[in-house]
Order: C-alpha cells, then structure tokens, then sequence
C-alpha cells in the first residue's frame, strides 16, 4: 500500500520509454566491456580498471531494471538479457531477481537478506562481501520457484563454463576479466545496498543521492527511495521523479547517499544566498 502522503505524486506518464532510451538502456554497458577487455589486452592496467568499474556499475542498471521489467524489453528479451548479464557479471541474476524482489517487499524486513546487510557496520559490509554475494544468490536458489531454479542452475552452468575456460587456456584477458568480477561482486554489498540503506528504519527506508556528478557517474542508481516508492519508473525518468518528490513529498527524501556533499553543497548555497543579499543591500 503506498503512503498517503505520496497520492499527489505524479508518476504514471514517466513509465513509457522512448526507442532511443530502450536501445540506450540494451547497450548502456557494453562499450565500458569493450573498453575493458582491450585495454587488459593493451596491458593499461588503470584505463581497463576504470573502465571496468563503468562496465559493473552500468550492469548493475540494466539487470535492476529487467529484475523491475523497466528495460523497455519483452519478457523473453529480458530474460536473455539477464543471461548474458550472468555471463559477463559472473553471477546468477536470475537468483538476485527472485532475492531483490523480496528485498522490495519487505524492505528492512525480517526477511529481508538484500536490504539487512545495511545494518552491518560499514567495515564488515565491506570485509564480508563475498559471503552477501553467496547469501542472495543462495536466497534466491533455495526459495525460488521450481522454474526460477530452473534459470537459475542455467546462470551457473555458464558461469562455471566462463571461468573454467578462462583458467584452461589462461587467456590474460579472460583472467583479468574473472578476477575483476570476483572483486566487483565481493564490493558490491558495500556500494549497491549498504550505501542506500545505511542508518534508514522501516518508514524511510532507503537514502537518495542529489549530487549531479555522482549520479552521472552511476547512471541514476543511487535515487534510491524514489525507486522504492515508485519501483515501475525506468531509472531513465529517476531524476524527473526525484524532483516532483522534493516538491511533493520532501520529507521522503531528505537521508542523501553521501552525506558530506549533501552538506557541501548546502553550504554553497547559503554562501551564494548571503552574497546575493549583501548585494541587493548595497544597491
């Protein structure tokens, strides 16, 4: 049931994609891969890191949305998106569906395997990591349906094919490839929901981030409680709806992501007020 404080909230016109914002959404992290693995190749250790970080972060997006079915996608594509999300992230997607979604009904819940890592104090976020990937990938195999487990077990399967062959033939490409993601994996518990959930209670339940840069630099992912509220808006048409939020209903988002901008920026903005007052005073 949505708050009652949300029904003047406009939101259903931002539900539709454009071609362009569906085809951008298919594609978004497929350059960064690119970039990646030739960089690896080249032997420019910190472009194909960077790179790489773009590459997990815009998977990231695009797997959300198809957990969300707001690629833009039919339902057929957006399970082989997922599939291939698998082979490239290097981690079941079609399990983290089945365990994000619970997050989304419960969220902070007693149930909650996703959003509960937010409780952990930041360095045991960080230090338990690959036990978070083992925990909603394993949440999502163990109470999923039988078709669910099904997919499940195919995400696997390719996986296992992925770095059995990287280890095989010892491509150092292939090598790079698997060793960034088993690191990407172990972080993303700390970036992707402790980050957003951290200090958050049973009402406010997720943080949202305002700085322009950061949020260009992770593709939307971090208007985190508008997502909450209104999960069927594509991340496109995140910032759209971050504003009719602030206007709305301010007091849902006022737990920023990075908190020391937040206070930066704020400050900025009392400076410029206090200039533009000394000025209209001296007129």
């Amino acid at each position: 049931m949505r708050h009652p404080s949300l029904d003047s909230v406009e939101w259903q016109d931002l539900r539709q994609l454009s071609l362009g914002e569906t085809v951008y959404n298919i594609f978004l992290s497929l350059p960064f891969l690119l970039l990646s693995w030739w960089s690896a190749w080249q032997g420019w250790w910190l472009l194909a890191l960077v790179a790489t970080f773009f590459f997990f972060t815009a998977a990231l997006r695009q797997a959300h949305d198809c957990y969300h079915r707001t690629l833009g996608v039919s339902k057929v594509a957006t399970e082989l998106m997922l599939f291939l999300l698998s082979i490239t992230m290097l981690c079941s997607t079609h399990a983290i569906r089945h365990t994000h979604l619970n997050h989304h009904r419960d969220p902070l819940g007693d149930s909650d395997v996703e959003g509960n890592w937010a409780r952990l104090p930041w360095y045991q976020a960080i230090l338990g990591g690959g036990l978070f990937s083992i925990a909603i990938q394993w949440f999502g195999l163990t109470h999923g349906s039988r078709r669910n487990r099904m997919l499940v077990g195919f995400d696997l399967l390719l996986i296992f094919a992925v770095i059995a062959t990287a280890f095989i033939t010892m491509h150092p490409v292939l090598i790079y490839h698997v060793l960034v993601m088993i690191l990407a994996n172990i972080m993303v518990g700390f970036f992707a929901v402790w980050s957003v959930h951290h200090g958050c209670d049973d009402v406010v339940y997720a943080r949202s981030e305002r700085h322009p840069l950061i949020n260009l630099l992770t593709f939307n992912l971090l208007y985190h409680i508008e997502h909450h509220l209104f999960p069927a808006v594509p991340t496109n048409h995140l910032p759209t709806l971050a504003k009719r939020l602030d206007v709305a209903a301010p007091q849902w988002t006022q737990q920023p992501v990075i908190p020391f901008l937040a206070a930066a920026n704020q400050h900025q903005k009392s400076s410029v007020t206090q200039k533009s007052n000394a000025s209209h005073l001296d007129i």
